[in-house]
């Protein structure tokens, strides 16, 4: 496996994982990962280990949506919504295949989603982190995730409540699915 990826798993990092990419029950309408395999470079996950502390700390656990994704996977979604405003486009990178954004929301012990005042991957007005077209319950749960992510190291992206990747992500170099053939993990 390329070095710099760690694979995330449920028993290991008390997360609920939900790749929503591995099934066509996404805005792309089909499923663009053979493989649901949720990887993070290495600075990720220790970030998210600090993030799972914080949210468990509270009564809440991390439910990860997407995390590392291909570069085949980031041309998909392109052709499927190419707004910059949502998706990168995959001729500049992602932080996604990077490796160290993930999308994610909280759930109660109870295992429920929190209301965030929309689903994962709104492309609207109503997921920018700061709407104030939400419920007040669902602002202060977006609130709760930023304090959270915040305190454990990672930065929010305003236009999606549920993006959250490393600082300076330039500074680590986009993962291309050939580095991954040993491990063959989401080839398109």
């Amino acid at each position: 496996m390329n070095p710099t990826l760690v694979a995330i798993n449920p028993e290991e990092h008390n997360v609920e994982i939900n790749l929503v990419y591995a099934s066509p029950d996404n805005i792309s309408g089909r499923a663009i990962y053979k493989r649901p395999l949720c990887l993070l470079h290495r600075d990720a996950e220790m970030a998210l280990r600090k993030a799972v502390t914080n949210a468990g700390n509270m009564g809440y656990k991390i439910k990860i949506f997407d995390a590392f994704r291909p570069q085949e996977a980031q041309e998909m979604l392109w052709e499927s919504l190419s707004d910059s405003s949502y998706i990168a486009d995959p001729q500049q990178g992602s932080n996604h295949t990077r490796g160290t954004a993930l999308d994610i929301t909280l759930v109660d012990s109870e295992g429920r989603d929190l209301d965030m005042g929309t689903s994962f991957d709104d492309m609207s007005p109503l997921s920018h982190h700061f709407s104030d077209q939400v419920s007040p319950k669902a602002q202060a749960n977006r609130l709760l995730l930023l304090n959270i992510m915040e305190e454990a190291g990672f930065e929010h992206i305003a236009h999606e409540w549920w993006h959250y990747a490393l600082p300076e992500n330039e500074a680590h170099a986009l993962i291309q699915s050939v580095q991954l053939a040993e491990l063959n993990p989401m080839h398109q």
